[in-house]
């Protein structure tokens, strides 16, 4: 699947390379000046704006999105029954030897709590606490995102209004009119490129994300509790299997046949089939 959604990136970027090769010299679309003008502009404002630690934060979190492969469901509901059958098998106290090799801070968190023999509502208050800040401090990040490629466009048109006031300082002179025209084209180019084709995605990329590790923090959340609680294994695993689709779940659905016995469905209608004939 990674290898696909490279393979797709490299051909959508050609063909959007592709569409200034067609009409046009490359080079025209290349500006010094409007290009200070974006990205400095676009940065100052920035720097204004946040806080250099919060833009630190920022990028770190893009770089572990990009370099750190996030778990998937399936493997943290395993990592979890795995858990519970050593529970029971070796004792709860067993867990903490496991705490230190998992790779998910979130779930060594969470055993953490069960290890120092916290109740049920407190694991579920703190893992809870967690899970809301988590999604402040993600939030947090993207509204950062979002409001840098706001500014990318504004910085755009100033930099096309610089341009435009040169062109009418040169009337009369056609040199200094050609060397501004790129200026004020370029610079919203360059604005309208940065934004949608690079920090709105950013953004999309840490929601995405966000969203996805939450799941995997619900999940953990109701497996650790369910593991204080010593709950059966299998029950255990059917119950964290609700959080994956249907096509992700390894259990099979019981047959119509088993719910009919279950419940004794032929035999109500035969009754009823009888109760009408008496009638």
């Amino acid at each position: 699947m990674k290898n696909k959604t490279s393979i797709g990136l490299f051909l959508s970027i050609a063909l959007f390379i592709l569409g200034f090769f067609i009409h046009g010299n490359i080079s025209l679309y290349f500006n010094i000046s409007g290009l200070l003008i974006v990205c400095g502009g676009t940065l100052a404002a920035s720097l204004i704006s946040f806080k250099f630690e919060q833009l630190r934060i920022v990028c770190k979190v893009l770089l572990s999105a990009y370099k750190n492969p996030i778990k998937k469901e399936t493997e943290i509901i395993n990592i979890l029954i795995d858990l519970s059958i050593r529970s029971k098998m070796e004792g709860i106290l067993s867990l903490q030897d496991q705490e230190n090799e998992t790779t998910v801070l979130f779930l060594r968190r969470a055993l953490g709590c069960l290890v120092d023999g916290y109740q049920i509502e407190q694991i579920r208050d703190i893992l809870n606490t967690e899970m809301y800040f988590f999604k402040l401090r993600r939030e947090d990040c993207e509204r950062i995102l979002r409001t840098i490629a706001d500014y990318f466009p504004a910085f755009g048109i100033i930099g096309s209004v610089v341009g435009l006031i040169t062109m009418l300082g040169g009337i009369g002179d056609t040199s200094i009119i050609l060397k501004a025209i790129p200026i004020a084209l370029t610079s919203t180019l360059y604005g309208l490129i940065f934004a949608n084709f690079f920090f709105l995605p950013f953004a999309s990329i840490i929601r995405e994300r966000t969203n996805q590790e939450l799941l995997l923090q619900k999940i953990i959340m109701e497996g650790v509790i369910a593991i204080s609680t010593e709950m059966n294994s299998v029950i255990l695993k059917t119950k964290l299997e609700s959080f994956l689709t249907p096509s992700e779940r390894e259990a099979s659905l019981v047959s119509y046949a088993k719910i009919r016995e279950r419940f004794a469905i032929e035999q109500k209608e035969k009754s009823e089939n009888n109760d009408q004939r008496v009638t």
